[in-house]
C-alpha cells in the first residue's frame, strides 16, 4: 500500500486485493459497488486489474480504504456483498471508525425462503439481537425502517425452527377500527390482516407464503389483535407486539402479563406516530419509564441513522424530526410573549 499526502488535507491511497474473482465481486457490476463508495464519501475511485487507487480528503480516503478492505474481507468468508451492504457499511464506520462489520453482517439471524441472509446492518441492529437473545421481553422502539419488527419476525423464525417455541403469536392494536373489528368481512384472519401487514409480510418472506399458511392453519403462527389477549397465559411462545406506542397503560399491563413460561416477547414501536385518540397516554412510553431496571427487560432504541430502507426514508425522517424541532420552538416563543 502507498500512502502520500498533500498540504490541502488530500491524500491518495492504493489497494491491492490478491483474489481476482473476489476482487470483482468487491467492485461489482460495471463498479457499481466503487460508485456507491464515491458517492457516499466523496472519493474517486480509479480500479486498474485488482488495484484500487483512492483520491480525497484524508477522512474521506480511510472511511473508503476501510469499507473496501473490510467487504473484501466478508466476502472471502463467502458473505455476498451487495451495494446496499457497502452503504451501510460506510454509515456504520462512519460513526463507528473501529467498528468490526465482520461481528455484525455476519451474525446470521435467518435465512429466507430464498436463501436470503438475514443479518443486523448497523450496531444499533446488532446490539437489538443480543439484547433479545439474552432477555425475556425487549422493547425495540425507534422510527420506520430501522428493522425493529422485521428482526424481531426474523428472530421469532428463527426461534421456531430450533423448537425453542411451539408457535409465533402476531398481535398488535388496532386503534384505526378502535379494536371493532366484527363489520370487516371474513374471518379472524382476514379482518387482523389490514392492522397486522406488515408482520405477515415478512413472515410469509421468511418462510414462503405456503409454509406459512400451513402453518396458520395448524395454529403454529397465530394472528390475533391485542384485545383478544386478555384472559390467556401465552406458554412456550414468541410473542410480537407490533406498533405498540399504539396501546394504552391498561393494554401494555395487559399484554405483558400474558406472558408465560418458556416464552419470549420482543415488542416494537415509534413514539413519534402516537395514534391514540383524545388526551390517552401511550403504554409504550409508560411502560419504559416503569420497567427500566428490571432484569430480563430491555430497551434498545432506534434512530434515524439506523434506516435501512431506501435512502430517502432517512432524510424524510430529518425533515420531520426538523418540521417538529421548530413548531415547538414557535410555541416556546409564543408562550414567552403571554
Amino acid at each position: 500500500m502507498k500512502t502520500s499526502t498533500a498540504l490541502n488535507a488530500e491524500t491518495v491511497k492504493e489497494l491491492d486485493f490478491a483474489d481476482n474473482s473476489v476482487a470483482q465481486q468487491l467492485f461489482g457490476e460495471l463498479n457499481r459497488n466503487l460508485i456507491t463508495i464515491e458517492q457516499a464519501t466523496g472519493v474517486v475511485i480509479k480500479a486498474r486489474g485488482n488495484t484500487l487507487q483512492i483520491n480525497g480528503r484524508v477522512h474521506a480516503v480511510d472511511l473508503a480504504a476501510s469499507t473496501l478492505r473490510q467487504m473484501y474481507s466478508l466476502l472471502l468468508k463467502g458473505y455476498p456483498v451487495f451495494s446496499q451492504d457497502i452503504a451501510f457499511g460506510i454509515k456504520i464506520l462512519e460513526s463507528s471508525p473501529q467498528a468490526r462489520l465482520e461481528e455484525i453482517f455476519l451474525d446470521k439471524v435467518c435465512i429466507t425462503a430464498r436463501k436470503r441472509v438475514i443479518s443486523p446492518k448497523s450496531i444499533n441492529q446488532k446490539l437489538y439481537i443480543e439484547a433479545i437473545r439474552e432477555n425475556d421481553i425487549v422493547f425495540g422502539i425507534g422510527p420506520a425502517g430501522t428493522g425493529k419488527t422485521y428482526l424481531a419476525v426474523a428472530m421469532a423464525v428463527s426461534a421456531l425452527a430450533r423448537e425453542q417455541v411451539a408457535k409465533i403469536i402476531l398481535t398488535r392494536p388496532a386503534v384505526e377500527a378502535g379494536e371493532k373489528l366484527g363489520f370487516l368481512p371474513g374471518d379472524m384472519a382476514q379482518k387482523v390482516d389490514p392492522y397486522l401487514r406488515p408482520l405477515t409480510d415478512a413472515i410469509n418472506e421468511m418462510l414462503g407464503q405456503e409454509k406459512t399458511l400451513d402453518l396458520t392453519e395448524r395454529g403454529v403462527i397465530e394472528v390475533a389483535p391485542l384485545a383478544f389477549m386478555r384472559g390467556r397465559t401465552l406458554n412456550n411462545a414468541y410473542i410480537i407486539l407490533d406498533e405498540a406506542q399504539n396501546t394504552t397503560r391498561e393494554q401494555m399491563k395487559m399484554f405483558l402479563t400474558r406472558i408465560g413460561f418458556d416464552s419470549q416477547a420482543v415488542i416494537t414501536g415509534d413514539v413519534t406516530q402516537i395514534d391514540l385518540p383524545g388526551s390517552q397516554k401511550s403504554g409504550l412510553i409508560q411502560a419504559e419509564r416503569i420497567l427500566t431496571g428490571i432484569k430480563g427487560i430491555a430497551f434498545r432504541h432506534f434512530s434515524k441513522a439506523d434506516v435501512v430502507r431506501h435512502p430517502l426514508v432517512q432524510e424524510i425522517i430529518q425533515a420531520y424530526e426538523q418540521q417538529d424541532a421548530a413548531n415547538r420552538s414557535t410555541r416556546r416563543n409564543h408562550e414567552g410573549e403571554r
